[in-house]
């Protein structure tokens, strides 16, 4: 029970100062002037990616690679196989032939670049940097592109900044109270130190769990840690599907997977390399990609996500936990 209590109190650290985090930090950027648009294709979507990035390197740095690439594998397998799929249930999801070509098709090379990494090579700084280029130049090609949008052709990261403000609660008392600058700093500083602490807990709660029913780390970081970790991208999807706006909760999977890969895997290679585990790269990374690439099918198909492949990408997700787990 205290156990489970560690991990709960870990993963709500991390929600709560991801949320601190992104608006303080939205808040700072809009006051130096920064364009809207550019502070939702960097701040804000690489900001909602915080407990994913400060986990998994803090598992790396601990010594814990299958909890620190599991948790990248398992969010994107999660993302794609049980927030699209419960998005769905709730609303349809129209699909943007665009988009999803340039989004979907993104996120379907980055996936299969880390299977290639994990199969052929380990994520080492030079692996780390060259993912991190690849996200620098996609979010420069993305803000060259939504300039000249025309309202209804956006792509996947500026889905993902429209879903999190659309999500956003009321601003906290204390904030309000403070108001301008202060108030904003004080929101950054607070949040990245509940990130810190959350992360920190979470994977020493996530390795304590992983001996206490002895399974392997992999397993924790596939599915508890990789859920947790993406609880945000499901409660910005969940909102907008009930907003009847399900395409930007597609668009915030598609951007959350680009940024998980390059942007998540990139930092933790650069900051603390680690070894991909061979059950990872043999099998879950495998998963990640057929995930990826059931997605573009699903969505070619009459340019919809409807309540029926919904249903079936969460029986895929159930399928992969079973599987996952020992008998």
């Amino acid at each position: 029970m205290e156990l489970a209590l560690w991990l709960l109190g870990g993963l709500v650290m991390l929600v709560l100062g991801g949320e601190l985090l992104v608006r303080g930090a939205v808040q700072i950027a809009g006051r130096l002037g920064i364009s809207p648009l550019l502070v939702g294709l960097t701040v804000v979507a690489f900001g909602t990616s915080t407990p994913e990035l400060v986990t998994s390197v803090q598992a790396s740095l601990a010594g814990s690679p299958g909890i620190a690439l599991g948790n990248i594998v398992g969010s994107n397998i999660a993302n794609v196989l049980l927030i699209l799929g419960v998005a769905a249930l709730l609303c349809p999801v129209a699909v943007n032939s665009r988009a999803l070509a340039r989004d979907g098709g993104l996120g379907f090379l980055a996936a299969l670049a880390l299977l290639a990494v994990g199969l052929f090579w380990t994520m080492d700084r030079a692996v780390g940097l060259l993912l991190l280029l690849a996200l620098i130049g996609y979010i420069v090609f993305a803000y060259r592109q939504e300039r000249l949008a025309d309202g209804a052709d956006h792509g996947a990261a500026y889905d993902k900044a429209e879903a999190f403000a659309a999500a956003q609660p009321p601003a906290l008392p204390l904030s309000r109270a403070l108001g301008g600058l202060p108030g904003a700093i004080l929101q950054l500083v607070a949040g990245l130190g509940l990130i810190v602490a959350g992360g920190a807990l979470l994977v020493d709660a996530a390795v304590t769990l992983a001996r206490a029913l002895e399974v392997s780390e992999e397993v924790i970081g596939l599915t508890i840690i990789a859920v947790g970790t993406s609880l945000p991208e499901l409660v910005t999807s969940v909102v907008a599907a009930l907003r009847r706006q399900a395409d930007v909760a597609l668009g915030n999977v598609l951007g959350s997977n680009i940024y998980n890969i390059l942007g998540i895997a990139g930092a933790t290679a650069l900051i603390a390399p680690t070894e991909v585990p061979a059950t990872i790269a043999n099998f879950d990374a495998w998963v990640m990609v057929a995930a990826a690439l059931l997605l573009l099918v699903v969505a070619r198909t009459g340019w919809r996500v409807g309540r029926r492949e919904g249903g079936v990408l969460l029986a895929c997700y159930a399928a992969y936990v079973w599987s996952a787990w020992p008998a």
